[in-house]
């Protein structure tokens, strides 16, 4: 009976502990995107710190992230087109998938970026303005 007893309960734990609503999913993938987008600002900076003595690679750094956010919010219009109704469109799930989209996005620039902190292999004749 004692074992019977603990089955359940662990059941019951199990079911409780594994559901979550939407909001719950909605509030989890935003944090996560905002995870991202912080790693994101603190790679920008220590790229900016790295090479703060090359100002033509900082002043086209600048440029390159300003036209990576006109891409990130285009493709995201593209991706759902119209967001003004999005309740109506995409239903409750829509914020979860937003941040869900935004999060890609944002990790696949963290990976480009990430390259001027890491550097070029030695001999990489192509690796440009990369230290």
């Amino acid at each position: 009976m004692k074992k019977l007893i603990v089955f359940i309960f662990s059941i019951a734990l199990f079911i409780n502990g594994s559901s979550q609503t939407q909001l719950e999913m909605n509030y989890e993938l935003k944090k996560s995107y905002d995870n991202a987008d912080e790693e994101l600002n603190a790679v920008y900076q220590a790229i900016l710190k790295k090479y703060s003595s090359d100002t033509t690679f900082i002043k086209n750094l600048r440029i390159s992230q300003r036209i990576w956010i006109k891409f990130r919010d285009a493709e995201l219009s593209m991706k759902f087109p119209d967001r003004s109704n999005n309740r109506l469109y995409y239903g409750s799930v829509f914020p979860m998938c937003v941040s869900s989209y935004l999060k890609t996005l944002t990790e696949s620039r963290i990976k480009t970026l990430r390259i001027w902190i890491d550097g070029a292999e030695e001999g990489d004749v192509c690796s440009g303005s990369l230290r």
